[in-house]
Order: structure tokens, then C-alpha cells, then sequence
């Protein structure tokens, strides 16, 4: 099956490119471009894409916004993958926050943007963890008690605990040792209890909450 990605960014060079890495491979394909965020919803709606290349700062509505209120209107929202230029930056914690499933460099080459793309529509695996626990650490508030409301089992925090970490299911299973589909049920009742939509916002939640914390 066909990846369907829409890319969302106010530089129409940067557009040019990632199309064209895109197209470039058999399982993934460009439906369409937007240069701001106004325009996702529409676009969301008319060609259902499964992944959305959303710039973080656009000078009108930003991909904050965007992808906030994407996945609040959206049935059936796609995964959210937030373009930036800098890594370390308080606009990507805050969108990934707001729901996007993970981040990519402008620089990136374009083996990584391909693989970025398939790892977020998969969604069985966490894009750059140790980026994500840094920029928990610089930005990330402390305290919060969803994981203590939560109530998660002995084994679906030991789940938790290895997501963090960017292992994927089969990765978790190995670990483990029980099956994949097991490890599945696991994930999608933590997802499930803590009210998230995939594993970013589960181990953004994990470190917000110090079940486990950024310096490890």
C-alpha cells in the first residue's frame, strides 16, 4: 500500500524537495501542498493523507496550531511529522505536545526524511527518542499526574518504560519475551488509559510526569 503525505511549509523550495524525495519511492506519494496552516483541514478532507509534513513556524496559522486543531476536528486525523530547523527549539516540543508523532530536521538527508515518513505512518516505533528526552528536559514541565491516574498495570509500565527508549513492538517483545501481539494489546491499553493517540504523547506524559526522567 501507497503512503499518502501532504506537505505543509511556506518556503516553496523546501516543498520542491520534499516532493521530490517522496515521489521518488515506490510506497509513498505527495497528494498535495500547502504553504499554511489554514489550509490543512481542507486539504485533510479531500485527500485523507496518512502522514502530514507540517512546518513548524509559518507566518500565519503555524503548524502549532495547525496540528492542534487537526487532531481536534479531524474523525480520523493523520500521523503529524513537524518540519524544523532547529532541533532544540520550544515550537517542536510544543507541537509534538499538541499531538504531532515526531520531528525532522530541514537538513535532513533524504534517506532520513523517507525513513521518517515510514516510521511515523507505521507508528510502531518512536522517532528520535533521545531528541524527544532532550527536549522534555530543556521545556518539558514537571509534576503532572496523568501516569498516576492512569493506573497502569505492573506490565504496562514495564511497557512504558520501553517505549521511552524507542524500542519497537517486536523490540519489546524480545525483551520481554512474549509474542508481538501481545506487546500490541499492551501499547494500546497504555495508549488507551492515558488518553494519547500514539507513543510520543505517551512518553511525553512519562517524562511530564517523572515516571521516567530525562537524565535517565
Amino acid at each position: 500500500m501507497t503512503t499518502g503525505v501532504l506537505i505543509v511549509d511556506d518556503d516553496e523550495l523546501i516543498r520542491i524537495g520534499l516532493r521530490a524525495i517522496i515521489d521518488a519511492q515506490p510506497d509513498l506519494s505527495v497528494l498535495a501542498e500547502a504553504a499554511d496552516g489554514a489550509e490543512v483541514p481542507p486539504l485533510v478532507a479531500r485527500h485523507r493523507p496518512d502522514v502530514v509534513l507540517m512546518d513548524v513556524r509559518m507566518p500565519g496559522i503555524d503548524g502549532i496550531q495547525a496540528t492542534r486543531h487537526l487532531l481536534a476536528t479531524s474523525a480520523d486525523p493523520p500521523r503529524v511529522l513537524v518540519v524544523t530547523t532547529f532541533a532544540n527549539d520550544e515550537y517542536v516540543y510544543e507541537a509534538l505536545r499538541a499531538g504531532a508523532s515526531g520531528f525532522l530536521l530541514k537538513r535532513a538527508r533524504p534517506a532520513e526524511v523517507v525513513e521518517a515518513v515510514r516510521v511515523v505512518a507505521a507508528g510502531e516505533s518512536l522517532l528520535f527518542p533521545a531528541a524527544i528526552r532532550q527536549l522534555v528536559g530543556a521545556y518539558g514541565p514537571a509534576g503532572g499526574d496523568q501516569l498516576r491516574a492512569a493506573r497502569l498495570t505492573d506490565r504496562e509500565a514495564e511497557v512504558l518504560r520501553l517505549m521511552t527508549t524507542g524500542r519497537s513492538n517486536p523490540e519489546i517483545a524480545a525483551d520481554l519475551v512474549v509474542g508481538v501481539e501481545t506487546v500490541k494489546t499492551h501499547v494500546g491499553n497504555v495508549l488507551a488509559k492515558l488518553g494519547v493517540r500514539d507513543r510520543t504523547q505517551a512518553v511525553i506524559a512519562a517524562y511530564e510526569s517523572g515516571f521516567v526522567t530525562p537524565s535517565g
